[in-house]
């Protein structure tokens, strides 16, 4: 049996189970869902084995309660498959008043297919989603730099093991657990796989509808070309129109993305709220951002020599990884992201809200030459922010490929995406 890999959500779920009848852990395929809760659980049910599926068929059909016994917690692993589970649990919880009795694991936002029939849950059975693993928890961060502790103002520094090569295998790479003790190059194959199974396979068995493969692929081409940007969906159903040489309707462009996000491949950085001193136009579409950034990668077909032959792309895949990271990290504190985009194109690459009302504001650059831009850009942002109303901002950060995190003399933090940890 392997040895289990820390992740940054156990602590979470721990915390969930001890004031929440039950807790569902959500996330793409291959992320450790089933692995972390199985660490936690002290029985299990795995509803996908195809060697009790009558057996399941069979309990589903007359008593769907039997599911539910075992010592607690318990683990319904890819619960999907019967989606009575949910308003079994759901019961039982409010029947008993019991905290920590169940874990639910899925890769699929069943809630939004099947919103008709079941209830939401709320107050009863709380929600984590869970992403392919972080540079710390995959080990490649040697954390000496905390989130947590930038965000209360202390003084950081650390050096970063990971060269330009470093950060291009990594990226190539992914999060995903199974990738991670993989000699040689056979470990960049496990997105590969993940990008084929999601083409032929998920696509369709999420709500059983069929879906062009081809224009799937056309579409997470699109998206992977225009990663880290807030790009119009008319761009994207002309890139996928361009494929097949007419037009794409836009329901169906809808339709794609929609299913991209209940496989939780898709995400989206919302617009900021912060309060601004000028009532200048800003621009509100969310900026769009991939679980990982293993998926853009294998969606195209790229290489390291493609990634080091073109930096400015390079930048653009940099910073998903350090998205993935930082929105990793900021849920471990109780903190989220924005990005802000004004008409004149002035962009702050992210924004951090915790939940007591503190931000800061991060401009991620891959090399140690883009340090100072940076920094000025972000120390203009400040002028921009009213903060009589948003108060001061607990920090501003450029978030870098470079080796050396410390604290410039203007206070901006520089940081090493290879020291940081939540």
């Amino acid at each position: 049996m392997k040895e289990y890999m820390p992740r940054i959500i156990d602590k979470i779920l721990k915390n969930k189970l001890e004031y929440m009848g039950a807790v569902v852990i959500e996330g793409p395929k291959w992320c450790g869902k089933s692995t972390t809760a199985k660490n936690i659980a002290k029985s299990l049910i795995e509803l996908q084995d195809p060697d009790n599926k009558i057996q399941y068929d069979n309990i589903n059909a007359t008593k769907p309660s039997l599911f539910l016994e075992g010592e607690k917690p318990r683990l319904l692993d890819e619960w999907q498959m019967y989606p009575v589970i949910w308003d079994s649990i759901r019961t039982d919880v409010d029947r008993t008043g019991l905290k920590g009795q169940y874990i639910l694991t899925g890769s699929t936002n069943m809630l939004n297919i099947n919103h008709k029939t079941m209830h939401s849950g709320t107050g009863r059975i709380a929600k984590l989603t869970m992403r392919p693993m972080s540079l710390y928890e995959s080990g490649d961060s040697n954390g000496k730099v905390s989130l947590e502790d930038i965000i209360n103002g202390k003084d950081i520094s650390g050096v970063s093991n990971l060269e330009l090569e470093d950060i291009i295998n990594v990226i190539i790479r992914g999060g995903w657990p199974e990738s991670i003790n993989i000699p040689g190059d056979n470990k960049y194959k496990i997105v590969r796989d993940y990008v084929y199974s999601l083409y032929n396979e998920e696509v369709r068995k999420i709500d059983g509808v069929e879906r062009d493969k081809i224009k799937m692929e056309a579409l997470l081409k699109s998206l992977s070309r225009n990663i880290s940007t807030s790009v119009s969906k008319s761009t994207i159903a002309s890139d996928v129109a361009n494929v097949f040489s007419k037009e794409v309707s836009m329901p169906t462009v809808n339709d794609y993305l929609i299913t991209l996000e209940k496989l939780f491949v898709l995400e989206y950085v919302p617009a900021t709220n912060l309060n601004l001193r000028s009532s200048i136009q800003l621009r509100t579409s969310p900026k769009l951002e991939l679980v990982d950034p293993s998926i853009a990668i294998a969606a195209l077909g790229l290489n390291r020599n493609d990634l080091i032959n073109d930096l400015n792309f390079m930048g653009f895949i940099f910073e998903n990884l350090c998205y993935r990271d930082l929105k990793i990290y900021a849920e471990a504190i109780d903190a989220n992201l924005f990005y802000y985009r004004d008409n004149k194109d002035f962009e702050v690459d992210f924004i951090l809200k915790t939940a007591n009302d503190k931000w800061g504001a991060i401009e991620v650059k891959l090399g140690a030459k883009q340090i100072d831009e940076a920094a000025e850009t972000l120390k203009k942002f400040k002028t921009k922010v009213d903060l009589k109303k948003s108060g001061e901002p607990a920090f501003l950060m450029v978030l870098t490929g470079s080796s050396l995190s410390y604290v410039r003399e203007d206070g901006v933090y520089v940081v090493s995406i290879g020291n940081l940890k939540n």
